[in-house]
């Protein structure tokens, strides 16, 4: 009985020294294959890293040449705009000229052409002035223009200068004579209006021809 049980013994423990090696085993193999696994991860992670760009390949000399580009098309369309803006200026320079001429020469056209009715009226008093014999009817024709004349002359702003009997006035008088007095408050005074003056508002526009008492 001792026999077997020592042998019983002896197998045991070589079952657990077989164990222990094959434990010893398995820890290597995992310690060997773990090695492998770290280092492909740390490929993966190399992998996973940003990589930077150099500033002279190729794809950055296009976007500057890009840039270029979009620079002189805008430079281009600005000088377009500036062309077109001179030539636009040029016109509206010549045609205010243009107007500015216009408007010299046909200042006066509204004034003539509002004067036009009296020629019309002078022109019917000559043709009646031929057909008939009372004279006091052309007269007073006449008078009617002459009338409706001064109304117009006042409506546009002009008015007579008063010379008559008034003391010389070098801005309102041209002194075309002297004539002897023998009133003495007249001396000085105008006697006589050759011709009359005329303001338009209060601007002389004609002086008046006038002879002076002396």
């Amino acid at each position: 009985m001792s026999k077997k049980k020592s042998s019983l013994r002896e197998e045991g423990k070589h079952t657990e020294k077989g164990q222990e090696f094959d434990n010893k085993e398995d820890n290597v193999n995992t310690e060997s294959a773990d090695p492998g696994a770290a280092g492909v991860s740390a490929a993966a992670d190399q992998e996973e890293q940003p990589v930077a760009v150099d500033e002279d390949e190729p794809g950055t000399a296009d976007k500057v040449v890009s840039s270029e580009e979009i620079l002189e098309e805008k430079l281009a369309e600005m000088q377009d705009k500036y062309i077109r803006l001179s030539a636009e200026f040029d016109n509206y320079r010549k045609r205010t000229l243009r107007e500015k001429m216009d408007l010299t020469k046909f200042a006066s056209e509204n004034v003539l052409l509002k004067i036009l009715p009296f020629m019309d009226d002078f022109e019917r008093a000559l043709v009646n002035m031929e057909n008939t014999r009372d004279h006091n009817a052309v007269k007073e024709g006449i008078d009617l223009i002459y009338a409706k004349f001064l109304d117009f002359l006042k409506q546009n702003g002009v008015s007579e200068v008063e010379a008559l009997d008034t003391p010389f006035n070098i801005d309102l008088h041209d002194a075309v004579g002297k004539m002897p007095v023998e009133d003495k408050n007249r001396k000085g005074r105008v006697v006589e209006v050759i011709q009359k003056g005329y303001y338009l508002l209060d601007k002389v526009i004609r002086h008046s021809k006038v002879i002076v008492g002396e």
